[in-house]
């Protein structure tokens, strides 16, 4: 079991003792299933990357930017987005704690099989 609020704290310690402002720490791994708490401080960010086949990202605590196409979306503590499946990145409008949940791998279905049918059986 995890504590959200303690790996809230410690990330956000961690952060203010890096070189980098930042700090991260995966605490689930299951599958294709990653859960991973980021700590950054304002003014600092997260590079444009590549979007994993899906994934969403809570903020705990803080104000930050997901940048992307279209210019981006601020989000503050309690708002939930989906991430965009094109190249992204996330900015520190102010000390912040997020918590990323990602897809790492995604099956396709069969055709003409709902979802979910398969959990039925």
């Amino acid at each position: 079991m995890v504590n959200l609020e303690t790996l809230v704290r410690d990330q956000l310690d961690d952060a203010r003792a890096s070189a980098h402002g930042r700090s991260a720490h995966l605490f689930v791994h299951d599958g294709p299933l990653r859960q991973t708490v980021i700590a950054l401080l304002a003014g600092t960010a997260l590079d444009e990357h590549n979007a994993p086949p899906a994934a969403s990202l809570q903020v705990l605590r803080g104000r930050v930017r997901l940048t992307g196409p279209g210019g981006g979306e601020e989000l503050t503590a309690g708002h939930v987005a989906a991430i965009p499946h094109a190249r992204h990145g996330l900015q520190a409008l102010e000390d912040s704690v997020v918590l990323l949940t990602a897809v790492t791998e995604v099956r396709e279905r069969a055709r003409g099989v709902p979802a979910g049918a398969a959990a039925r059986t």
